[in-house]
């Protein structure tokens, strides 16, 4: 865990339990291209050595085979710098599995990647993809010098594709963070701002945009402890928790699983070492998890999960409420 972690799990969240499972999401490891400011995984160039190996590829596509769930929610990192991305993609849509794809945009443009855009959209992998603000300047202060331009044009080639195209089958949904420790703006609001920039200055159109929160843990809690503003920023989380968001988290729905096959209650308890538990069981792997019903079972939770209930709400598909 890293610095700051600890206030997180002595927590008074209310107690939640997992409802009926509907999404396996699997973190294909922490590489990346990028090394955004609010990265709640602290991803980087610098870790090429934590990437899912084909043993634990195996096992997700054992457990989807065998549980029947319908969603496949691929994260990292960038999860198409792994080498098994395609292949695993490639098992999932063949079981008719819905396959999400959590994209940097920028990847798109990375050596050897050169026909992933083609690739995703002949297997109408839905494309989840980061962009922080339609302003430049955000941007690059967000995620560095050249990523707006570079993302605007893998944008503009999703589109050439069909994705985001009105009656397309191949979905394209945007996501939004703050930049700073302030909770998102209202989702509709600022979709309707977004549609309007893109589609005014660079032609661009997509389905939907999802606001999210950032999580006070790894690279975004580090910058809060550096400025001292995490315990303010936590408290702004509790202040603004809404219980009526407790029975939509996405953990209710999901289970998460990182580089090594661990099994996760959702992807911020992976980067705190919150590992799912079943009749006291931790440190489970997909393969113990087959023939298991987990609905009922409990959640593990900390202060950090005040940030998915804070406000309007925030899970993988954006706003709650």
């Amino acid at each position: 865990m890293q610095a700051g972690s600890s206030s997180l799990v002595t927590t008074r969240f209310p107690t939640i339990r997992r409802s009926r499972l509907e999404t396996l999401q699997v973190n294909l490891g922490y590489l990346c291209n990028q090394q955004c400011a609010h990265c709640h995984v602290n991803a980087g160039p610098g870790r090429s050595q934590e990437m899912m190996g084909g043993a634990v590829i195996d096992q997700v596509i054992a457990y989807l085979e065998s549980s029947g769930v319908k969603r496949l929610d691929l994260t990292g990192g960038a999860p198409e710098l792994n080498s098994h991305f395609r292949e695993l993609v490639h098992a999932a849509r063949a079981m008719g599995v819905r396959v999400i794809d959590r994209c940097n945009l920028t990847v798109l443009e990375e050596p050897g990647q050169e026909g992933l855009a083609n690739f995703l959209a002949r297997h109408q992998v839905e494309v989840t993809a980061s962009l922080p603000c339609y302003l430049e300047e955000n941007v690059s202060r967000q995620r560095g010098n050249g990523v707006f331009e570079t993302s605007i044009r893998a944008l503009q080639r999703l589109n050439r594709l069909g994705y985001g195209q009105e009656g397309s089958p191949l979905t394209l949904n945007l996501v939004f963070n703050p930049l700073g420790p302030d909770l998102p703006p209202p989702q509709r609001a600022l979709e309707k701002a977004f549609k309007e920039k893109l589609g005014k200055r660079y032609g661009i159109v997509f389905h939907s945009l999802f606001t999210l929160a950032n999580m006070p843990i790894q690279r975004f809690g580090g910058r809060l402890i550096a400025e001292g503003s995490f315990e303010s920023y936590l408290q702004l989380l509790r202040a603004a928790h809404c219980e009526d968001n407790l029975d939509t988290v996405m953990c209710c729905f999901l289970i998460s699983v990182d580089w090594r096959g661990i099994v996760y209650d959702c992807d911020f308890n992976q980067m705190l070492d919150l590992p799912l538990q079943i009749e006291g069981r931790d440190r489970l792997g997909l393969q113990d998890l087959i023939g298991l019903d987990l609905e009922g079972s409990a959640i593990a939770t900390g202060d950090h999960c005040f940030g998915c209930t804070a406000g309007q709400g925030s899970s993988c598909s954006g706003a709650m409420s």
